[in-house]
């Protein structure tokens, strides 16, 4: 990560200079001016931001345009005399010194539980392993399935481990399912400066990056790090098999061609992520329609909507960045709504990132750190609380408590004026659930749709395709060309559809069920050594963050627990069963005092049973903090081990 403490970049002009920090982020700006200088003026009451509203970047901290002048004053005689060669005042704060400058960026109190998460973000206070050196006798071979964000990540990490390797990718490029995903607005819901490796920035063309740029940043890391020289294209791992005798796993790949052949890991990493494979409900007639049909995830190359009559089955996150993007081109469009969404406001959606945005996070130190450290406070952690049940509280169901009954309210009047004079909308776009009990989406011109005379609202599911449409579940007739089945994925049938054979003989889909994975730390499987998932249960962020950020601290721990492997000699690690049980009855206990178990909604996050399956109950610093190192007790090793065991 550039602008911590970097060299001092060329001779400033100081056009250019003013000209950039007019673009500057003001409490962002406070921070690296203190600093820079040491001077606690700039954290006085004068220059105190105020907190940011709901998902906005607070970029004038609230404070007047005579006061905002002053800080990029201050700021500018700073870093002209940083570029001269004065160094930093406070070149890495810690401690209570984070946690003031933090609550003061911020307009709100910080906690002291935040000062290592923020600590290490900042890269204030890197992180080691504490694994000591490798036995020269022990080589330890590792297999990752997937080459998307973690499967590229998990390459990088273990070759400068000097841990051996393969990736074995069933797509013909990196990526997953940014390579996957083509159909029209595809794109991110989390800013593009949090949605990147905390180590490699990126010059973003755009506040939330679209598919094509972000599967251009996966390709140029990969590029950047040689990660293809150990990935397999165009295979898929059909099964894994654990054997007891040599203590590793025999996978099963199939090539595009058919050919199956065998490899032998002494350790396996699942990144095949949660939401790769598309869920498509199997819906009478769908053989005899005489148009095309197909999922999102699977948009045919080359496809033309114009003048065609076009539905799109469901309204989550695929469909709200379809329908705005293709709105006006077909002849009439058609979206199907089981149930509404809520939807915030967000001014910087398509908003470019103008050049000097990039000059000072490239030229100015601690900024780029402390602006991606701004936005992860105001899409993280901060808004968990508003989705804790108050046993208490009760609006009829439509809020959990009173800051969740403050979101409601916004968001509410958000649709209302979006949807002014449309009444006939406003009943049918105005959610009865409380707000985050699904994934919150963006607004990205979905009401503005839905308000053109050539698009309608249905509000009733799907129940059948006929030749020349699809009949809806109250038995009216719609007709179409095309279907655009925005229906989701199989996010609850974990390594689906993998078979996966542990050292018991059971398999993993046996251990579960078909919907109900349990992982310790979303991680580790009692029953199956050496056997790490990324983005395994429990691990999504339903609440907000970047799952970059999880994917980096989940990489960091399979790659501790790989290297005490080789470290002590062990030939297995293999989660403890007491321990997995009991992680588990804390997350089941957590998520009942969570919106996601709400009765007035279903989501992605749930089993048929109820139970949340795929989101997190913790807060994004909890997460940190049980990975950062692994606990050799929570193992049982296959051979001795000094530090704990059974």
């Amino acid at each position: 990560m550039t602008n911590t403490l970097s060299p001092r970049p060329h001779a400033l002009d100081p056009a250019e200079l003013d000209s950039a920090l007019r673009l500057a982020n003001i409490p962002v700006l406070l921070a690296v001016t203190f600093q820079l200088t040491g001077d606690r003026g700039w954290l006085s009451d004068r220059y105190r931001p105020t907190r940011s509203s709901g998902m906005d970047e607070n970029v004038t901290g609230g404070l007047t345009e005579e006061i905002q002048e002053e800080v990029r004053r201050g700021a500018a005689a700073a870093i002209t005399a940083w570029n001269a060669g004065t160094p930093a005042a406070v070149p890495r704060p810690a401690g209570d010194v984070l946690l003031e400058l933090l609550t003061f960026v911020n307009g709100e109190d910080v906690p002291a539980e935040f000062e290592p998460m923020m600590a290490e973000l900042l890269g204030h206070r890197p992180v080691s392993s504490g694994v000591p050196p490798p036995r020269p006798t022990r080589r330890t071979t590792v297999l990752v399935i997937g080459a998307g964000v973690a499967g590229l990540l998990s390459s990088l990490r273990l070759a400068e481990a000097g841990i051996d390797h393969t990736v074995v990718e069933k797509n013909q490029q990196v990526g997953g399912g940014w390579w996957e995903n083509v159909y029209p607005g595809c794109g991110v819901d989390t800013p593009s400066f949090l949605y990147s490796f905390s180590f490699e920035p990126h010059r973003w063309s755009t506040f939330f990056g679209k598919r094509d740029e972000v599967h251009a940043y996966l390709e140029a890391f990969a590029d950047r790090h040689d990660l293809r020289r150990d990935i397999v294209f165009g295979t898929e791992v059909t099964a894994l098999d654990y054997a007891e005798a040599d203590g590793g796993w025999t996978a099963t790949l199939r090539a595009a061609d058919g050919t199956v052949t065998t490899l032998r890991a002494d350790a396996v990493i699942s990144a095949v992520g949660v939401l790769n494979r598309p869920k498509v409900p199997d819906l009478p007639g769908m053989d005899d329609f005489r148009g095309e049909a197909f999922h999102s995830a699977r948009w045919p190359e080359g496809i033309d909507l114009a003048g065609r009559r076009v539905a799109v089955v469901g309204s989550g996150a695929s469909a709200m960045q379809i329908v705005p993007a293709v709105a006006g081109t077909p002849a009439s469009l058609t979206v199907f709504q089981r149930s509404p969404q809520w939807i915030a406001p967000n001014a910087d959606y398509f908003r470019p990132v103008d050049g000097g945005v990039h000059w000072l996070m490239e030229n100015v130190p601690f900024y780029q750190r402390w602006y991606r450290a701004k936005l992860n406070w105001i899409f993280n952690d901060r808004v968990h609380p508003s989705l804790e049940i108050d046993p208490e509280w009760d609006t009829g169901g439509r809020s959990v408590n009173a800051v969740n009954d403050g979101h409601r309210r916004f968001y509410t009047r958000y649709i209302e004026r979006q949807l002014r004079g449309r009444p006939d909308l406003l009943e049918k776009c105005l959610p009865d659930y409380p707000p985050f009990g699904k994934r919150m989406l963006l607004d990205n011109g979905w009401y503005a749709a839905l308000r053109r005379e050539d698009v309608g609202l249905v509000t009733e599911g799907v129940a059948a395709f006929t030749p020349t449409g699809l009949v809806d579940t109250g038995g009216d007739h719609h007709e179409a060309d095309v279907v655009v089945l925005a229906t989701g994925f199989e996010s609850t049938r974990y390594l689906y559809p993998m078979r996966v054979r542990g050292r018991s003989g059971r398999l993993l889909s046996e251990v579960w069920g078909e919907h109900d994975a349990r992982a310790y730390l979303g991680m580790t499987v009692p029953d199956f050594p050496n056997l790490f998932l990324l983005s395994g249960p429990n691990t999504g962020l339903g609440h907000g963050g970047s799952f970059f950020t999880i994917a980096e601290w989940q990489v960091r721990y399979v790659v501790e627990a790989l290297g005490l492997l080789r470290a002590t000699g062990s030939r297995t690690m293999e989660c403890r069963a007491d321990v997995c049980e009991s992680y588990n009855e804390a997350v089941d206990a957590a998520h009942a005092k969570l919106v996601w178990v709400h009765p007035k909604m279903t989501n992605w996050y749930r089993n048929a049973a109820g139970r949340v399956v795929a989101a997190s109950p913790w807060r994004i610093v909890d997460y940190f903090t049980m990975t950062r190192h692994v606990d050799p007790a929570d193992f049982v090793w296959s051979e001795d081990h000094a530090s704990g065991g059974e």
